[in-house]
């Protein structure tokens, strides 16, 4: 487990709370009241992204249990065996049994590997790093970093399409997030097009029915997704999309860059408090005018 990862037990807690606390809506539930003016008081919607295996097997039951209906933003190209960019950096140096790592080739110098703290600064060092790299570029670093730590990475870690299809069928919602999980920023207007396109009709073909929703890769404003980027999403068909721009969504927001908020609090109380202050929170930054 990862130092501060959100394990089954508290996340058990945070959806209790939300489920007694709050209105947790159905995502296509919410923005149609949004539309309509009804949203009724302390609205919530939850959303996961990337299509990680834990959100079948550990998160399906909880949310079912508490009766929540969830949102899931899926990378197409990692199930089945995939692994995300950042979990390779991270299982990476998790793994290696190396004492020292030659990072010269990424201006990081020879990197001594100790206890998991620091393991876990180089990975966050590696992620800037690598993260904003193009596709190509990204993919020869990581196989790179493999090579030199000398290590075999594991699998099982994304949703398979029947896992994926699973959660379809227990009533939750599957959106869009790219094939590759790219920047969409960096890339040109064909491959951002095409990473958006493809992924919608890779999950469409397993699902039996397109995608409605969509949430950008990373999803800061500007520095992750352009304006182009809103334009590919709106013509490939979505009815919404996600930023991580923190703030709630208010008139003036977007429908094409909602805001969202990360649970980091690990108590239910501590949640509750900065859920309820970023309730407060409205006009969260975005690119475009508000289309509403």
């Amino acid at each position: 487990m990862v130092p501060g990862e959100v394990y089954a037990a508290v996340f058990d807690s945070l959806i209790g709370m939300l489920a007694d606390t709050y209105n947790v809506l159905p995502l296509d539930d919410a923005l149609e009241l949004r539309r309509a003016g009804k949203l009724p008081p302390r609205a919530v919607v939850i959303t996961f992204d990337d299509g990680y295996e834990d959100n079948f097997s550990v998160a399906l039951p909880i949310l079912k249990r508490h009766g929540v209906v969830a949102a899931f933003f899926v990378a197409s190209g990692f199930l089945s065996g995939g692994m995300m960019f950042n979990d390779r950096v991270r299982e990476t140096i998790r793994l290696t049994q190396r004492d020292e790592l030659n990072l010269d080739w990424l201006d990081l110098s020879v990197r001594k590997l100790g206890p998991v703290e620091t393991r876990e600064r180089l990975v966050e060092e590696l992620l800037r790093r690598i993260k904003y790299m193009s596709l190509d570029v990204r993919e020869a670093a990581l196989v790179r970093l493999e090579a030199d730590a000398g290590v075999s990475l594991p699998t099982g870690m994304m949703m398979s399409p029947a896992q994926l299809r699973g959660l379809a069928d227990a009533g939750m919602i599957v959106g869009g997030h790219t094939v590759n999980h790219p920047i969409l920023s960096v890339l040109d207007d064909k491959g951002a097009r095409e990473e958006i396109e493809r992924n919608r009709d890779e999950l469409g073909s397993i699902l039996g029915h397109v995608p409605r929703f969509f949430a950008y890769p990373n999803g800061k404003p500007g520095a992750d997704y352009s304006a182009r980027d809103v334009e590919l999403v709106r013509q490939a068909g979505y009815e919404a999309a996600f930023s991580t721009s923190i703030g709630s969504v208010g008139p003036e927001s977007d429908v094409f860059q909602l805001p969202r908020f990360t649970p980091w609090d690990r108590t239910a109380g501590r949640f509750a408090l900065r859920l309820a202050h970023n309730f407060l929170r409205v006009g969260a930054p975005q690119l475009v005018e508000s289309v509403r």
